[in-house]
Protein backbone atom coordinates (compact mmCIF):
# COMPACT_ATOMS: atom_id res chain seq x y z
CA UNK A 1 0.00 0.00 0.00
CA UNK A 2 2.82 2.41 0.85
CA UNK A 3 4.58 1.51 -2.40
CA UNK A 4 1.42 2.29 -4.40
CA UNK A 5 1.06 5.64 -2.63
CA UNK A 6 4.71 6.67 -3.05
CA UNK A 7 5.01 5.54 -6.67
CA UNK A 8 1.72 7.25 -7.55
CA UNK A 9 2.76 10.47 -5.82
CA UNK A 10 6.21 10.65 -7.36
CA UNK A 11 5.21 9.63 -10.84
CA UNK A 12 2.33 12.07 -11.14
CA UNK A 13 4.22 14.95 -9.51
CA UNK A 14 7.07 14.50 -11.96
CA UNK A 15 4.83 13.93 -14.99
CA UNK A 16 2.74 17.00 -14.15
CA UNK A 17 5.67 19.42 -14.46
CA UNK A 18 5.15 21.34 -17.68
CA UNK A 19 1.80 19.62 -18.30
CA UNK A 20 -1.19 21.58 -19.60
CA UNK A 21 -2.94 21.43 -16.22
CA UNK A 22 0.12 22.96 -14.58
CA UNK A 23 0.08 25.68 -17.21
CA UNK A 24 -3.64 26.13 -16.51
CA UNK A 25 -2.79 26.58 -12.82
CA UNK A 26 -0.40 29.36 -13.78
CA UNK A 27 -3.00 31.05 -16.01
CA UNK A 28 -5.67 30.85 -13.29
CA UNK A 29 -3.27 32.22 -10.69
CA UNK A 30 -2.32 35.18 -12.83
CA UNK A 31 -5.90 35.81 -13.94
CA UNK A 32 -7.64 35.62 -10.55
CA UNK A 33 -4.87 36.27 -8.00
CA UNK A 34 -6.84 34.31 -5.37
CA UNK A 35 -4.67 31.28 -4.61
CA UNK A 36 -6.79 29.48 -1.99
CA UNK A 37 -9.98 29.04 -4.07
CA UNK A 38 -7.79 27.94 -6.99
CA UNK A 39 -6.01 25.34 -4.83
CA UNK A 40 -9.37 24.10 -3.50
CA UNK A 41 -10.74 23.82 -7.04
CA UNK A 42 -7.69 21.85 -8.16
CA UNK A 43 -8.01 19.51 -5.16
CA UNK A 44 -11.71 18.79 -5.66
CA UNK A 45 -11.47 18.29 -9.41
CA UNK A 46 -8.41 16.04 -9.04
CA UNK A 47 -10.05 13.89 -6.37
CA UNK A 48 -13.16 13.38 -8.51
CA UNK A 49 -11.24 12.83 -11.73
CA UNK A 50 -8.65 10.46 -10.27
CA UNK A 51 -11.18 8.52 -8.21
CA UNK A 52 -13.14 7.83 -11.40
CA UNK A 53 -9.96 6.99 -13.34
CA UNK A 54 -8.70 4.77 -10.53
CA UNK A 55 -12.05 3.01 -10.31
CA UNK A 56 -11.90 2.32 -14.03
CA UNK A 57 -8.37 0.93 -13.72
CA UNK A 58 -9.32 -1.33 -10.80
CA UNK A 59 -12.41 -2.56 -12.67
CA UNK A 60 -10.39 -3.32 -15.80
CA UNK A 61 -7.85 -5.26 -13.72
CA UNK A 62 -10.66 -7.39 -12.24
CA UNK A 63 -12.24 -8.05 -15.64
CA UNK A 64 -9.12 -9.04 -17.58
CA UNK A 65 -7.10 -10.48 -14.69
CA UNK A 66 -4.08 -9.20 -12.83
CA UNK A 67 -1.44 -10.91 -14.99
CA UNK A 68 -2.71 -9.53 -18.30
CA UNK A 69 -3.46 -6.12 -16.76
CA UNK A 70 0.09 -5.92 -15.38
CA UNK A 71 1.40 -6.40 -18.93
CA UNK A 72 -1.07 -3.83 -20.31
CA UNK A 73 -0.07 -1.39 -17.56
CA UNK A 74 3.60 -1.98 -18.41
CA UNK A 75 2.98 -1.22 -22.07
CA UNK A 76 0.92 1.82 -21.03
CA UNK A 77 3.78 3.11 -18.89
CA UNK A 78 6.18 2.74 -21.85
CA UNK A 79 3.74 4.68 -24.05
CA UNK A 80 3.45 7.36 -21.34
CA UNK A 81 7.27 7.54 -21.24
CA UNK A 82 7.22 8.59 -24.89
CA UNK A 83 4.26 10.94 -24.31
CA UNK A 84 6.07 12.60 -21.40
CA UNK A 85 8.75 13.76 -23.84
CA UNK A 86 6.19 15.78 -25.82
CA UNK A 87 5.70 19.32 -24.48
CA UNK A 88 2.13 20.28 -23.61
CA UNK A 89 0.57 23.52 -24.80
CA UNK A 90 -2.24 25.18 -22.94
CA UNK A 91 -5.36 25.83 -24.93
CA UNK A 92 -6.61 29.14 -23.62
CA UNK A 93 -10.19 28.90 -22.37
CA UNK A 94 -12.36 30.88 -24.79
CA UNK A 95 -14.83 32.13 -22.23
CA UNK A 96 -14.07 34.14 -19.16
CA UNK A 97 -13.68 31.83 -16.20
CA UNK A 98 -15.24 34.14 -13.65
CA UNK A 99 -18.82 32.90 -13.88
CA UNK A 100 -19.53 30.80 -10.78
CA UNK A 101 -16.57 32.16 -8.87
CA UNK A 102 -12.89 31.31 -8.78
CA UNK A 103 -13.39 27.92 -7.08
CA UNK A 104 -16.06 26.67 -9.50
CA UNK A 105 -14.22 27.99 -12.54
CA UNK A 106 -11.00 26.32 -11.44
CA UNK A 107 -12.71 23.02 -10.65
CA UNK A 108 -14.51 22.85 -14.01
CA UNK A 109 -11.56 24.02 -16.14
CA UNK A 110 -9.10 21.77 -14.33
CA UNK A 111 -11.41 18.73 -14.54
CA UNK A 112 -11.89 19.26 -18.28
CA UNK A 113 -8.18 19.80 -18.90
CA UNK A 114 -7.37 16.57 -17.04
CA UNK A 115 -9.69 14.43 -19.22
CA UNK A 116 -7.53 12.10 -21.29
CA UNK A 117 -4.36 13.67 -19.91
CA UNK A 118 -1.31 11.53 -19.19
CA UNK A 119 -1.77 11.88 -15.41
CA UNK A 120 -5.36 10.65 -15.69
CA UNK A 121 -4.25 7.72 -17.83
CA UNK A 122 -1.39 7.07 -15.41
CA UNK A 123 -3.98 6.88 -12.62
CA UNK A 124 -5.92 4.26 -14.59
CA UNK A 125 -2.73 2.23 -15.13
CA UNK A 126 -1.54 2.61 -11.52
CA UNK A 127 -4.92 1.52 -10.16
CA UNK A 128 -4.79 -1.49 -12.44
CA UNK A 129 -1.25 -2.27 -11.27
CA UNK A 130 -1.68 -1.83 -7.51
CA UNK A 131 -4.45 -3.42 -5.43
CA UNK A 132 -5.04 -0.38 -3.19
CA UNK A 133 -7.29 2.06 -5.05
CA UNK A 134 -7.27 4.44 -2.08
CA UNK A 135 -3.46 4.55 -2.00
CA UNK A 136 -3.26 5.19 -5.74
CA UNK A 137 -5.89 7.96 -5.77
CA UNK A 138 -4.39 9.57 -2.65
CA UNK A 139 -0.93 9.38 -4.22
CA UNK A 140 -1.91 10.73 -7.62
CA UNK A 141 -3.91 13.52 -5.99
CA UNK A 142 -0.98 14.43 -3.74
CA UNK A 143 1.32 14.36 -6.77
CA UNK A 144 -0.99 16.77 -8.61
CA UNK A 145 -1.10 19.07 -5.61
CA UNK A 146 2.70 18.97 -5.15
CA UNK A 147 3.15 20.00 -8.78
CA UNK A 148 0.38 22.60 -8.99
CA UNK A 149 0.14 24.37 -5.63
CA UNK A 150 3.63 25.94 -5.87
CA UNK A 151 2.71 27.18 -9.35
CA UNK A 152 -0.41 28.85 -8.00
CA UNK A 153 1.61 30.67 -5.34
CA UNK A 154 5.00 31.14 -7.04
CA UNK A 155 4.38 30.37 -10.71
CA UNK A 156 6.23 33.21 -12.32
CA UNK A 157 9.45 32.67 -10.39
CA UNK A 158 9.36 28.88 -10.85
CA UNK A 159 8.74 29.01 -14.60
CA UNK A 160 11.85 31.13 -15.07
CA UNK A 161 14.11 28.57 -13.31
CA UNK A 162 12.79 25.07 -14.16
CA UNK A 163 14.44 23.43 -17.18
CA UNK A 164 11.34 21.69 -18.57
CA UNK A 165 13.19 19.47 -21.08
CA UNK A 166 15.17 17.91 -18.22
CA UNK A 167 12.00 17.37 -16.18
CA UNK A 168 10.24 15.81 -19.16
CA UNK A 169 13.17 13.40 -19.63
CA UNK A 170 13.10 12.47 -15.93
CA UNK A 171 9.35 11.81 -16.10
CA UNK A 172 9.84 9.71 -19.25
CA UNK A 173 12.56 7.72 -17.50
CA UNK A 174 10.32 7.09 -14.46
CA UNK A 175 7.46 5.87 -16.69
CA UNK A 176 9.89 3.68 -18.70
CA UNK A 177 11.33 2.07 -15.57
CA UNK A 178 7.86 1.28 -14.28
CA UNK A 179 6.89 -0.11 -17.68
CA UNK A 180 9.91 -2.39 -17.86
CA UNK A 181 9.38 -3.57 -14.27
CA UNK A 182 5.72 -4.33 -14.93
CA UNK A 183 6.51 -6.23 -18.14
CA UNK A 184 9.26 -8.19 -16.40
CA UNK A 185 6.97 -9.22 -13.53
Amino acid sequence: MLEAFLVSTGLVALAEIGDKTQLLSLVLATRFRKPWPIVAGILVSTLVNHAAAGGLGAWIARVVGLELMTKVAGASFLAMALWALVPDKLDEPGAKATQGGVFASTAVLFFMAEMGDKTQLATVALAARYPSLVAVVAGTTLGMMLANVPVVFFGGAIAARVPLPVVRKAAALAFAVLGVLALAA
